[in-house]
Parts: structure tokens; sequence; C-alpha cells
């Protein structure tokens, strides 16, 4: 049985992995690691699957905004970078047979035709419920299709594309 595809927000910090990042990578995609929430991880680990679409955020920048999409291209799996004591993302509660986290890998679509920042998106009541003007602070946030094709829009992508 084929379910509807879902869309979601994932920030990232440019200096950390920015979406030029994500294009650079072979085929342009990477995986989505590093996320230590439950509900984040509950939403990658259960919720996430390839064909949804991903509005690319950066965030912790002076004008943080959504700069691109991207797809998902494997559903959840446990973070390995979880395991590793000389990473950042080590939790040394985490093991093979206890992942506690995990990633998605997702594919560089296409960047915005401009940015649409967050300042840009509070002043619009279409996407005033959105999680992420809810002051969220959750780095995977889902994201209605109404939300989606109004911030396409605002970022001048008015034609469909195949994502």
């Amino acid at each position: 049985m084929n379910r509807e595809r879902r869309y979601w927000l994932f920030k990232s910090e440019p200096s950390c992995f920015s979406f030029d990042d994500l294009g650079s990578r072979p085929n342009g995609t990477e995986h989505w690691d590093g996320v230590r929430n439950f509900q984040a991880r509950n939403l990658l680990r259960d919720e996430i699957k390839p064909g949804d679409g991903v509005l690319f955020y950066h965030s912790n920048v002076p004008d943080p905004a959504v700069v691109g999409i991207a797809r998902v291209v494997r559903e959840g799996y446990p973070d390995w970078t979880a395991l590793d004591p000389a990473g950042e993302h080590f939790d040394p509660r985490a093991g093979r047979n206890n992942p506690i986290w995990y990633m998605v890998d997702v594919r560089y679509v296409k960047p915005l035709a401009r940015p649409v920042t967050l300042a840009e998106l509070k002043m619009h009541p279409e996407v005033a419920d959105m999680v992420l003007l809810q002051r969220s602070r959750l780095s995977v946030q889902p994201v209605t299709p109404a939300q989606w094709e109004f911030i396409l829009r605002l970022g001048g992508i008015h034609e469909p594309f195949n994502l």
C-alpha cells in the first residue's frame, strides 16, 4: 500500500552542513545524522520515508531561511555516528544492539530561486501554524502540503517539478 508523500523541514547550520554541501556530495546524497532529540528521532525512525520532500533550512545565521529542496531517499536506520567515541555526536548509551538514534538519507533536488527567511514567513498567516513559527527548536519538523506549496511559491518555484 502506497502512502501519500509527506513533507518536512530539516534545520542545519550552514557552518556545519549547508545546502551547497549536500549538493556537492556524490549523487547529491548524504545521511542526516547527529539528531539528538527524542521527538525528532521518532520522526526519523518512524515517520519519514523515501519520496518525502524536505525543505532545507539554514539556521543559526543572521537571516535564517529555507534555501532549498531535498528528497528523502532512505528511511530511518541507526545513526552510527553515536557509536564513534571520537565523534562529536557520540552517545555512550548507544550500542549496536541499542541504537537509540536514527538518521535518514536525503538527496539534493534544487535550490529555491530565492531564500525564504524566517522573518518573511512570520508575515504570512498562511503558515502561522508551522512548527517552525512556534519557537520550536526541533531540527526535523513536519510541514503540511499547503505550507510546502506556499513556501515554494514564496521561494520562486511556481511550476511543478519532479521531486
